[in-house]
């Protein structure tokens, strides 16, 4: 790996690759309170203390999260401007006193402002902000960095809900919000402030790299292409990548949601259709840095394509599942699903668009793929209610990824205007 090299106005100078990837890795885990996971644990406790229906909750959910989502274009276009230290500690602040201010909610109206920070703050923006560390600061094997990031992230997200369902059986919902704000603060911002220092704003805009004049140094990112946000936005990959993205958010999310339920119909108890988020998160871990390894040497959008195709393996595997081995195959089948958009994404638009404004062109993909998963699972929901079962509802749902696969597979490279001096390479 190779970091860009030091620019006017604070880029990274002596720092390994390897420690921006720790420090990414370490903010991408700190995003467990703002996912949904993490929040599974919360459900049942808040509807009793608050006295509001499952309904009323998963509504304050989904408008939080579509709120949150809103906001991600406009935390993208900072992290270009600002660079990703200055808006991280800031989001370190946010997010913890929103997580402690969540502790004195009192009705479903305060629940609801709390869900908008976190799903901003935490799913969103802080997820965003350490993808757009390494996919600006490493330009050397950055689809393993990425996927590393993101690996890194999806365990320690598997693993809070245990932590935390201790926590709140001992301590009580209003003690956990508090303890997961502090933490917040007393790990996010030191990475931001200390670990992530000699990573400011960079003026790298290609998506490619030349030799140096002298023929004798190592390749370097120089200023070549310029893909504004604005003119990503016109392109069919950019749209071709954020549907991958959508799809994976949209109906990873809807199964992962009503799992119990619906492999319970598979004949699963609810203990086995629980255990079944181990093989996903394992399977998931493994994609994503194989996926993440693959992307630095193929075309990024044949990993969209794969990720794609292996979601729409495990949904209409779905009508096969029953107790055991059957199965296991279907939660290592999607969790290489979920794993490999993740790895691929950010690899992706930094390959196809350069970084110059990635985090603006990140922004609105990720303002895309967060607000898809607030529709998966009561789509899902409305089309048992309307069906009487879960099988043709993601059967059909099962065309989605297989449609976006094949168009993301075919879809053109991105050009520059024939006045700029080079085009992306594919």
């Amino acid at each position: 790996m190779r970091l860009l090299p030091a620019t006017p106005d604070g880029g990274a100078r002596s720092s390994s690759p390897w420690l921006i990837v720790a420090m990414a890795s370490i903010a991408s885990i700190m995003t467990a309170p703002g996912q949904t996971a993490a929040i599974s644990v919360f459900t049942d406790p808040l509807i009793a203390e608050l006295g509001i229906s499952r309904t009323d909750l998963s509504l304050s959910y989904l408008i939080g999260t579509l709120a949150g989502a809103a906001a991600m274009p406009m935390v993208g276009r900072a992290l270009d401007r600002y660079g990703v230290r200055a808006v991280m500690t800031v989001l370190g602040l946010i997010f913890g006193a929103v997580l402690v201010g969540l502790s004195f909610a009192a009705d479903v109206f305060g629940l609801t402002a709390g869900f908008v920070g976190i799903r901003m703050v935490g799913q969103g923006a802080l997820g965003l902000a350490a993808t757009t560390a390494v996919a600006v600061h490493v330009t050397h094997r950055r689809g393993l960095a990425l996927g590393i990031t993101a690996a890194a992230g999806s365990a320690g997200i598997s693993m809070a809900p245990v932590l935390l369902e201790r926590l709140v059986a001992g301590h009580g919902v209003d003690a956990v919000w508090r303890y997961e704000g502090i933490a917040v603060w007393l790990i996010v911002v030191p990475v931001a402030l200390i670990g992530l220092r000699s990573a400011g704003r960079v003026r790298v805009v290609s998506a490619v790299t030349v030799e140096s004049a002298a023929g004798d140094q190592p390749d370097v990112p120089v200023e070549r292409d310029v893909w504004t946000t604005r003119k990503a936005l016109r392109t069919p990959m950019f749209w071709a990548i954020a549907a991958g993205l959508a799809s994976s958010g949209m109906l990873s999310t809807a199964v992962n949601f009503h799992q119990v339920s619906l492999l319970g119909e598979q004949g699963l108890s609810a203990t086995a259709a629980a255990a079944n988020f181990i093989p996903q998160t394992v399977a998931g871990l493994v994609s994503t840095l194989a996926i993440g390894a693959l992307a630095d040497s193929m075309a990024p959008k044949l990993g969209v394509a794969i990720s794609m195709a292996l979601l729409c393996a495990a949904l209409v595997s779905i009508p096969l599942v029953a107790p055991g081995f059957t199965a296991i195959v279907y939660g290592l089948i999607l969790g290489c699903a979920s794993g490999a958009v993740r790895a691929i994404e950010a690899a992706a638009y930094a390959h196809y668009f350069g970084t110059a404004h990635i985090g603006g062109i990140r922004g609105v993909a990720t303002m895309i793929g967060v607000g898809s998963t607030a529709f998966g699972p009561l789509a899902l929901s409305l089309g048992r209610d309307a069906v009487g079962g879960y099988v043709p509802v993601v059967l059909g749902l099962a065309v989605i990824p297989a449609v976006v696969g094949v168009v993301v597979a075919f879809v053109p490279a991105p050009k520059l205007h024939p006045r700029a001096t080079r085009p992306s390479q594919e």
